[in-house]
């Protein structure tokens, strides 16, 4: 029964996901959830609570998905530049990849729901920019960037390049990727 109530569930974020992908389509609303679903209300209401619920499963996906990978370059990867490089490509190739959540990562998708979802998107960027920042300061301490560069800014930096690709892409009805003309830009941001 867990089995079929956690893939219930997966499915169930995944389909709202898909949705996400159309801004200019079909209002998202647990109705016409369900009716792509081929559920009943009901069904979703056994499953969440109601929408915040599905949406804090996504940001959920999101952060587990984003500091999986992070954590996996911080520890595998030997020098502090390359690091902040990977980083950023994650976060640019996870919203190529995954056009729905990257409306809820720049609240686009959030703005008529709860107010604790936004926030808690908020302090997601805050996270990543502190994984930038440690990065930053690794590559001080290796002298592969300048010692006196200012880490908070240079992080703060790197995380608007991030979230304005993101906003882009959006903004863009996903035409604009996340990763056009990246290997051109990091020449720039860490040339």
């Amino acid at each position: 029964m867990t089995a079929k109530t956690g893939e219930r569930k997966d499915q169930i974020l995944q389909t709202l996901a898909q949705m996400l992908e159309n801004p200019a389509g079909e209002k998202v609303t647990t109705a016409a959830l369900a009716k792509r679903l081929e559920f009943s209300e009901a069904a979703l209401y056994r499953h969440f609570r109601g929408k915040a619920q599905m949406f804090e499963g996504l940001i959920e996906f999101i952060e587990q998905t984003l500091f999986a990978l992070v954590n996996k370059i911080t520890t595998e990867e030997k020098s502090g530049v390359r690091q902040i490089e990977a980083i950023v490509g994650i976060l640019l190739a996870f919203a190529q990849k995954n056009r729905g959540m990257t409306r809820v990562l720049i609240g686009d998708a959030l703005v008529n729901e709860e107010p604790e979802l936004q926030a808690r998107i908020n302090q997601l960027h805050d996270r990543l920019e502190a994984a930038l920042k440690q990065a930053l300061r690794f590559g001080v301490t290796q002298k592969e960037i300048v010692g006196d560069v200012d880490v908070t800014a240079h992080a703060n930096l790197l995380m608007s390049f991030v979230s304005g690709r993101w906003q882009l892409f959006a903004k863009s009805g996903f035409k604009r990727g996340p990763q056009d003309g990246w290997e051109i830009q990091r020449k720039f941001l860490f040339g």
